[in-house]
């Protein structure tokens, strides 16, 4: 029984990750639109789909790939947003269970995403911006804010309900 309680709670915050990760990652390309493209005239609108393919393969990639780069862009785009949303939803029962509240949790989390990313961006690619630039730094934790906010607050309230993961069955 315990068993079944725990994959049906597994499979609930999966569920509630994939949802959270999803309305983050068009949350994030809207504050992207808005922020880099509007104010910041950083790129055009077109260039926010095919932004992770210059980031992961370099631009000469990325103007080979022409159209197909937007296609690629936006598959590394929420395959990690999916990613980083199962993840907070996995965790998020244990950070409720210490009286977390998911927003505080989501600022923390857009930091170590942010790090987390970048780092990653670094060892596969030499094609991004200069991450000890503070304009870089902070643009880069505010829209990943605009990520993990809508997508905490999903989880907590998908999960609102959901008995927590034990993650390992009771000692007899």
């Amino acid at each position: 029984m315990q068993d079944d309680t725990n994959k049906a709670a597994r499979d609930a915050a999966i569920r509630a990750g994939l949802a959270g990760g999803l309305l983050g990652g068009v949350v994030i390309w809207i504050y992207e639109a808005v922020v880099w493209v509007g104010i910041q005239h950083q790129m055009p609108l077109a260039g926010i789909p095919r932004n992770a393919t210059g980031l992961v393969f370099g631009p000469g990639v990325q103007e080979s790939l022409g159209v197909g780069s937007y296609l690629v862009g936006t598959a590394i785009h929420f395959v990690f947003a999916l990613g980083w949303g199962v993840l907070f939803a996995l965790l998020w029962p244990g950070l409720r269970r210490r009286g977390w509240e998911a927003t505080l949790a989501a600022l923390f989390y857009a930091v170590f995403a942010w790090i987390v990313m970048h780092a990653a961006i670094m060892v596969v690619s030499d094609s991004h911006p200069d991450y000890f630039d503070p304009n870089v730094v902070i643009g880069g934790f505010m829209s990943h804010l605009f990520f993990t906010v809508p997508l905490a607050l999903l989880v907590k309230h998908r999960l609102a309900l959901q008995p927590a993961v034990n993650p390992s069955p009771p000692y007899s």
